[in-house]
């Protein structure tokens, strides 16, 4: 296995649709696979998506920790090859999303809160579910780079964009400031 370069915003291959993979099962495939996970790992991500790494193709690695999930429990480590997801009902919902290839960066995205998910995993096999909450928005994140789509591209309000660091620091900030008695 080998660490993969993270394409940062700007870089051509994050603007250009992926292509279909025709074969899910080749070792070539299962080879980008393994590499994604490990770069995803070392980077510190919950998805990676395969034009991140240079590579203009329909696939998806990622996880939901415990912690980001309605009942407390781990969705696994997860492919998807040749993603289709398609929202389901109108509901939607805001989050602060990041992004390995905005290093530093955050802003809040309005996503659908459910969705259906289709692809194919390592053995070619098509598979469907449904999912929702964090888990959705995960993937919705990891599918959008797949067709050219970065986050601040969704943003409704590009006031909410800016460094982690910053905008975490403001909320601390603001939060002592309402709780000191004024002078």
């Amino acid at each position: 296995m080998s660490l993969l370069k993270i394409a940062r915003m700007g870089n051509p291959v994050l603007m250009r649709r992926a292509l279909r993979v025709e074969e899910p099962a080749s070792p070539a495939i299962a080879r980008l696979v393994g590499d994604m996970i490990e770069t995803m790992a070392d980077a510190g991500g919950v998805g990676l998506a395969a034009p991140q790494v240079h590579v203009g193709l329909r696939v998806v690695v990622y996880f939901v920790p415990p912690s980001r999930t309605e009942d407390g429990s781990e969705v696994p480590l997860t492919v998807l090859i040749n993603p289709v997801i398609e929202p389901l009902g109108t509901e939607t919902a805001l989050d602060r999303e990041g992004c390995l290839s905005l290093p530093g960066m955050t802003g809040v995205v309005r996503r659908p809160v459910r969705i259906r998910l289709s692809y194919q995993d390592l053995d070619g096999d098509r598979l469907e579910r449904e999912i929702s909450g964090y888990h959705a928005r995960v993937v919705q994140h990891e599918c959008d780079h797949l067709d050219g789509i970065l986050y601040p591209m969704r943003m409704d309000d590009l006031a909410s964009f800016g460094y982690v660091d910053e905008i975490y620091s403001q909320t601390v900030n603001t939060e002592e400031e309402e709780q000191e008695p004024a002078a």
